[in-house]
């Protein structure tokens, strides 16, 4: 326990430290782009934290009980997905030298589009951001402070200022350096986690990578039974589509993207980026296996409420000895920080230019920032007070379902002649609308014809935003800026 806490308090001096030697610059323009001075290779491997939060972290080893490790098809779609966003997406972004992504709503669609985008972009945002940290905070109050009294608010409250107080300086410029010692981080305690269990085992490296392609766990590819979730084609270009809304219309990922210096070293990074993500998952993954053999061989009962309580039992009850637990506990503090603190400046961002129009204006920045982290708080202990994981499965799908009509506006206003664009009055309808037919198809389907949807929905969600605005497509009288 006193490893755990001392090791949570190093951690935060050193975001401090980081934060101190990058946010000496506090104008807004370092908070909203960093000054487009970032080295290709800082933004691409913090990018690969701020990818894994403290979810991935116990749920990704969790999920090889009841998927195998098909979840790597998913992976492998990201590549394409990456190259979609490098070549197609910011280049446009570029050319246009955006603070905010979805000001190109607003240049080709009118003002309506861009709000619309925007706002579905903060209501996801807010519910992902949330939902991460709420898990993290659950589990930071069982494994550490429940022992010293302290309320749960206070662990959200305190956690959350420690993110403003490293962030409120040099936002996206701060969070570029801090992302990359949080990856680290993350990626010394998933190493030193495997470490432990391997010698707890007395296996060698060589043994235990026999051992994982000897399980029956170790399967990647699903291509007989077509209707499966697992199905090869449905995860390969779910991932791929996937990275192109989470990645490229996302404001979070793509405010980091905009920081380097030129296109061609944002291209870089995003390559970058998407072929580190495959070996890193496949360790989450190969972690998995190791666990669930090693809960076999010691007679260890799984646990009833599914897999992502798997490592953290473990580390807790001391099965992985001593270390485990604070490597553990910080693991998952460096992924969720490194997602939440990004999350937060996107939402500022977001706020300040989308809707208020004020990029200038450093007091509303402040205001606004702050702001957002008392939000957050509020959303998390609405979870807490619910305290149901069934509802937090359930924000999940829905924060899913907003990034469809971002694809299918992007897609539209890229795809079609300029000449078109939607009817103002429609966009919003249409936006709403998609989401809302795909969730009755896939109860409906799942019903009556026994075909369980998975990511694909997503496809089909963007689709019918896209036929949406093409039926109330007008002629755009007024010239693109």
């Amino acid at each position: 326990m006193t490893l755990t806490i001392v090791l949570i308090v190093v951690y935060f001096l050193l975001l401090a430290g980081v934060s101190r030697l990058t946010g000496r610059q506090t104008t807004n323009d370092n908070f909203y782009s960093g000054r487009r001075r970032s080295p290709w290779w800082a933004v691409a491997f913090g990018m690969l934290g701020a990818s894994l939060s403290g979810v991935t972290f116990v749920s990704v080893p969790g999920m090889v009980h009841t998927s195998d490790m098909t979840y790597m098809q998913m992976c492998l779609g990201f590549i394409p997905g990456y190259a979609m966003v490098a070549f197609v997406l910011l280049p446009v972004y570029y050319r246009m030298g955006v603070t905010s992504i979805y000001t190109y709503l607003n240049n080709r669609f009118g003002m309506t589009a861009y709000r619309t985008g925007a706002s579905f972009f903060l209501l996801s945002k807010l519910l992902g951001a949330a939902v991460r940290l709420y898990l993290v905070c659950l589990i930071l109050q069982r494994i550490v402070f429940d022992a010293v009294g302290c309320p749960f608010w206070l662990t959200a409250l305190v956690i959350l200022l420690l993110i403003w107080l490293y962030t409120h300086r040099g936002g996206i410029g701060t969070i570029v350096w801090t992302d990359c010692l949080q990856t680290i981080v993350l990626l010394v305690a998933l190493l030193l986690i495997i470490s432990a269990l391997l010698r707890t085992e007395g296996l060698s490296i060589t043994s235990a990578i026999g051992q994982i392609r000897a399980s029956s766990m170790s399967r990647i590819f699903e291509f007989e039974d077509w209707s499966s979730r697992q199905y090869f084609w449905k995860q390969f270009l779910s991932g791929a589509f996937i990275v192109v809304v989470m990645t490229g219309l996302d404001q979070d990922m793509m405010q980091k993207n905009l920081t380097c210096r030129t296109l061609h070293e944002s291209q870089k990074n995003m390559m970058v980026n998407g072929l580190l993500y495959v070996p890193v998952n496949l360790l989450f993954l190969s972690l998995g296996v190791l666990m669930y053999m090693f809960a076999a061989h010691h007679g260890i009962a799984l646990p009833a409420s599914g897999g992502d309580e798997l490592m953290p039992m473990l580390c807790a009850d001391g099965y992985l000895g001593q270390g485990a637990l604070a490597f553990f506990t910080l693991g998952i503090v460096a992924a969720a920080l490194s997602s939440a603190d990004s999350a937060l400046t996107a939402l500022t961002t977001s706020v300040c230019v989308d809707f208020f129009n004020r990029q200038d204006d450093e007091r509303l920045r402040r205001r606004v920032h702050i702001t957002m982290c008392f939000v957050v708080l509020a959303v998390i202990l609405a979870f807490h007070a619910v305290n149901s994981t069934s509802v937090i499965d359930a924000v999940y799908t829905i924060a899913s379902f907003t990034y469809g009509p971002l694809l299918g506006l992007f897609a539209f206003g890229l795809f079609m002649p300029e000449r078109f664009k939607p009817s103002g009055r429609a966009v919003p309808v249409v936006c709403v609308a998609a989401p809302v037919a795909c969730y009755l198809l896939s109860l409906l389907s799942a019903t009556l014809w026994g075909y369980h949807f998975s990511y694909e929905l997503l496809l089909l969600n963007g689709f019918l935003t896209f036929l949406g605005c093409y039926l109330f497509r007008r002629r755009n009288t007024i010239p693109r800026p």
